[in-house]
C-alpha cells in the first residue's frame, strides 16, 4: 500500500482515532507516511493508539476531546495546529450508538445523547477543519464514517440513524461548497464492523445467527478494512472525485 499512496508530510486528523474504524484508518495513514492526530476522551485508549502509529516512524499526537463541546473542539484544533503546522485530511469519526430503547419509549434527552456526538461533533470538527483549510490554502479532504443504518429501516436506534443521516448531507453540502477551495468531501457508510461500540451486539447469539447469514462475505467488518479507504481518501485533494458515499459493508445492504 505505502508503495501506491506515499503520505509523507501529509497531516490527518481522525476522530475517534483510538479504537475500531478510526485506529483503523489511522493505522493504514501511517503506514503510508501520514503525521497522524487523533482525538478521543479515552486516555488510557489515547495513549495506547498513539504509542501504536508513532512505530510507523511519523509525527503522532493524540489529544483528549469530547467532540460535542464545541469550546473542548475549538481548543483541541488549536492544539493539533501548533503541533502539526498544518491539517490536510479530516475524518470526523467519533461516535456513540444509541441505547436500544423502543422509539416509543425514547426520550429526548437520549435521542440528543447520541445526536449531540454523532452530528453535532461531526458538524463542529468538519467546521473546524473546513475553516483553516480555506484560510489556508492548497485544498483538503473532510470524511465523515456514516453507516448503513442510514440506507436500511434501524429499529430501536432511530437516533443514531438520524444523526448518521445528517452527517452524509453535512458532507454532501461541503462537497459542493466547498468544491472551489479544493476540497473534497465524502462519507463513509460503513456496515456491521467489529469495534467497542458494536462487539456486544455482533456477539448476540440471536443477532449472530439471524444477520451474520445476511452477510455475503459471511464475517463482520473489521478496522483494517478502511485503511486503504482512508489512504485513498486522505491522497485525493483537488481530484475530481467528491461528494460519494462509500459503502464499505461487505455487500450487505445490497443482497
Amino acid at each position: 500500500m505505502s508503495g501506491l499512496f506515499d503520505l509523507t508530510g501529509h497531516v490527518a486528523l481522525v476522530t475517534g482515532g483510538n479504537s475500531g474504524i478510526g485506529l483503523g484508518m489511522a493505522r493504514g495513514l501511517a503506514q503510508c507516511g501520514a503525521d497522524v492526530c487523533i482525538w478521543g476522551t479515552n486516555t488510557e485508549r489515547n495513549e495506547k493508539a498513539a504509542t501504536e502509529l508513532a512505530a510507523h516512524g511519523t509525527r503522532v499526537r493524540a489529544l483528549h476531546c469530547d467532540v460535542g463541546d464545541e469550546d473542548a473542539v475549538t481548543t483541541a484544533f488549536a492544539a493539533t495546529l501548533e503541533h502539526f503546522g498544518r491539517v490536510d485530511s479530516c475524518f470526523a469519526n467519533a461516535g456513540v450508538n444509541g441505547s436500544g430503547t423502543r422509539f416509543v419509549d425514547t426520550g429526548l434527552d437520549e435521542f440528543r445523547r447520541v445526536t449531540r456526538i454523532n452530528l453535532d461533533g461531526a458538524f463542529l470538527t468538519l467546521r473546524a477543519a473546513a475553516g483553516h483549510m480555506v484560510e489556508r490554502g492548497g485544498g483538503g479532504v473532510l470524511v465523515g464514517t456514516s453507516s448503513v443504518s442510514t440506507v436500511h429501516g434501524a429499529p430501536r436506534n432511530q437516533a443514531y440513524a438520524a444523526s448518521k443521516a445528517g452527517l452524509t448531507a453535512i458532507i454532501k453540502g461541503c462537497a459542493v461548497e466547498l468544491a472551489r477551495y479544493g476540497i473534497n468531501a465524502h462519507a463513509i457508510v460503513a456496515g456491521w464492523t467489529e469495534t467497542p461500540l458494536a462487539s456486544s451486539t455482533l456477539h448476540d447469539e440471536t443477532f449472530e445467527k439471524n444477520v451474520l447469514k445476511r452477510m455475503p462475505q459471511r464475517r463482520w467488518g473489521e478496522p483494517g478494512d478502511f485503511a486503504r479507504l482512508a489512504v485513498y481518501l486522505a491522497a485525493g485533494i483537488g481530484g475530481f472525485h467528491t461528494g460519494d458515499e462509500i459503502v464499505v459493508d461487505g455487500a450487505y445492504s445490497i443482497f
